[in-house]
């Protein structure tokens, strides 16, 4: 997923979910291995709670603030990995499902020229 929003000024920013319910802080951003592109944030939650993963894409940074298109319930169910760890492509799966969000399609293979197919007939 590409998002505009610029990693290095989310840390710390107040989070709120679509009806403007504060879910907590920004603690971590995760970019994609791939693009370098920042896609997910975990959010710190509480004081002595954990941190939630949101997807970055579609979520907006408004006045200073991350706005996040999802139900603050949502958002606090989602799966637990623990932060300052690399997010594996099962744990990212797990959280795109969680949210409902499609997965871009691969990449097509490019198109090669592989030969002749193999036939039963003698080609001389």
């Amino acid at each position: 997923m590409q998002t505009d929003i610029d990693p290095r000024n989310l840390i710390g920013r107040k989070a709120f979910d679509r009806n403007g319910t504060k879910i907590g802080t920004v603690d971590e951003v995760y970019l994609d291995d791939a693009t370098g592109a920042p896609e997910w944030a975990a959010i710190r939650t509480g004081l002595f709670s954990r941190d939630a993963f949101v997807p970055l894409e579609p979520s907006k940074v408004v006045d200073d603030s991350l706005h996040i298109p999802f139900e603050r319930s949502l958002i606090k169910d989602a799966p637990d990995f623990g932060v300052g760890r690399h997010l594996s492509p099962e744990q990212e799966l797990q959280l795109y499902h969680h949210y409902g969000l499609d997965l871009a399609p691969p990449p097509p293979f490019p198109d090669h020229d592989f030969g002749h197919l193999a036939t039963t007939e003698d080609p001389t």
